[in-house]
């Protein structure tokens, strides 16, 4: 490891996973690295959950709020939760036991904007930070750091934590040294200034983080990959979506709404995302640009061949395939990669500027284009909202996608009211399914109900919706958002009780 820890000071405080888990206590609030899986502390919150689960044991308590960039991983959310060592969470989450504790009433869980969370924590809305574990790939000889596979609310850990633990994992490249960009610009309101970036590829900061060497009292080495899952091709349903949506970027390209190369993409994670990118280099699109969260394989393979000329981001979310293909030719990368904190990511302000063009999954939407990102049945978590408001809100273009039907059919996408609303009708431009693609922009509701009934719904449940909107029409109160209070939710509450909407 001496290559990877350069620094004398940081090197002489060097110990093992559970020498540095000892320093954490029962009620802190600690911050942890990782976003979508990537760069999140691989043994520290092992043995972690080690030293809880033995507590537990005693009959001792100790439990933790627990922060990250995004979601993690099973080592360390997993193997927590297992041993119900997180208490309060944020701010989203992907990891099958912490979602069951959540779901449960074990935990609590606070889903958050992802653009906002570092601005909340600078202001104390969490509570003081008493831990940061933060993986990195080396140690300068300065004591600045050269961040791992994501930045996430790295940044911002380090600064307001008042302990600092550092995971120096061996098992990341090297040739990460230069991907990265640390802004150190931002403030608290009313103090702010503008932050200069114009352009996807704009660097406004440094390639280091900064930490407070008299903050560090523990430095761990690993020596482990991150967790990250195969992503399967993508299936019809998919590239029938992806279809859809490329045919409207080439018809508002013909009539003068967008640029032949597009505006700054940013795409959710998922099969459905990575369609819609294979779909942008099959359909010949060139000079492509990104200003978006993660960098999944999709992503990677346009950046392979410059269809993408440079993607900025504060994750890579890759599977083990595509993570060989960026080690062995990750020169070629470092000039067309970014990474930056979430904070720059998925700021309103230069995703406004830039002009995003922002598609992301649902769960469902109903008839006047509220979306429902994060619940089953409007009661219980899924992941979270992540990052899609930040961009459904600021960007110039807004995209929604799902299947128009889940479960073998046993539930429509489109429904007549969303059981949870994450964004509402107002931040939503365009709503795609397999069967078609729906533009609201200039619509009254009554209007985008009839248009997202035709294009988007699936045959099985197109008469259903018709039939709910005419009555509604018919006899709603109000005519200006026509609904049947007494049975917008009824389609939810039969599926929980016979297992589908089906009438």
């Amino acid at each position: 490891m001496s290559e990877r820890i350069r620094n004398s000071i940081l090197a002489s405080k060097l110990m093992s996973a559970e020498q540095a888990a000892e320093i954490i206590r029962d009620g802190m609030v600690v911050g942890m690295s990782g976003f979508t899986g990537a760069g999140y502390p691989k043994v520290v919150p092992a043995a972690l959950a080690a030293r809880i689960g033995e507590a537990h044991g005693r009959g001792d308590r100790f439990s933790l709020n627990v922060l990250t960039g995004a979601s993690t991983a099973p080592e360390l959310d997993g193997e927590l939760a297992r041993v119900d060592g997180i208490g309060f969470r944020l701010p989203f989450n992907t990891d099958p036991t912490m979602r069951a504790k959540i779901n449960k009433g074990e935990a609590e869980y606070m889903d958050v904007h992802l653009g906002h969370v570092a601005q909340q924590a600078w202001s104390g809305f969490y509570g003081k930070m008493d831990v940061a574990v933060i993986e990195v790939t080396t140690i300068l000889e300065d004591g600045r750091l050269v961040p791992s596979t994501s930045i996430g609310n790295n940044k911002t850990w380090l600064d307001i934590a008042d302990k600092v633990i550092i995971e120096v994992n061996s098992q990341q490249p090297l040739g990460l040294d230069g991907m990265h960009d640390i802004y150190f610009g931002t403030a608290l309101p009313p103090h702010r200034k503008p932050i200069l970036l114009t352009a996807p590829g704009d660097r406004i900061g440094e390639p280091y983080l900064r930490v407070d060497p008299a903050k560090v009292v523990a430095v761990v080495e690993s020596n482990a990959p991150d967790r990250l899952g195969h992503f399967t091709p993508p299936d019809a349903i998919s590239k029938k979506i992806a279809g859809h949506l490329v045919e409207f970027f080439r018809h508002e390209i013909r009539h003068g709404r967008l640029p032949p190369d597009l505006l700054p993409l940013q795409s959710g994670v998922g099969n459905v995302a990575n369609a819609v990118l294979s779909g942008l280099r099959e359909g010949g699109f060139t000079g492509l640009t990104s200003f978006t969260e993660v960098i999944q394989d999709g992503m990677l393979e346009l950046l392979s061949d410059d269809t993408i000329t440079i993607a900025s981001a504060t994750a890579l979310s890759l599977s083990p395939e595509a993570v060989q293909e960026f080690v062995d030719r990750i020169d070629h990368y470092r000039s067309r990669v970014l990474l930056r904190p979430q904070e720059i990511s998925n700021h309103a302000e230069l995703i406004r500027r830039l002009g995003c063009l922002g598609i992301n999954g649902m769960v469902e939407g109903d008839l006047y284009g509220n979306i429902n990102s994060t619940h089953v049945a409007g009661t219980s978590i899924i992941n979270g909202i992540g990052g899609s408001g930040d961009f459904a809100r600021n960007g110039s273009l807004s995209c929604f996608v799902t299947p128009s039907v889940a479960k073998g059919g046993a539930i429509s996408c489109i429904v007549p009211m969303v059981s949870h609303v994450d964004h509402t009708e107002h931040d939503v431009a365009i709503l795609v399914t397999e069967q078609g693609l729906a533009d609201l922009r200039g619509l009254s509701p009554k209007q985008r109900a009839r248009t997202i009934i035709e294009h988007c719904a699936h045959p099985d449940y197109r008469p259903m919706l018709q039939d709910y909107f005419q009555r509604a029409l018919q006899d709603s109160r109000g005519k200006h958002t026509p609904h049947l209070l007494g049975e917008a939710l009824s389609w939810h509450q039969r599926f929980l009780e016979t297992g589908s909407m089906r009438a």
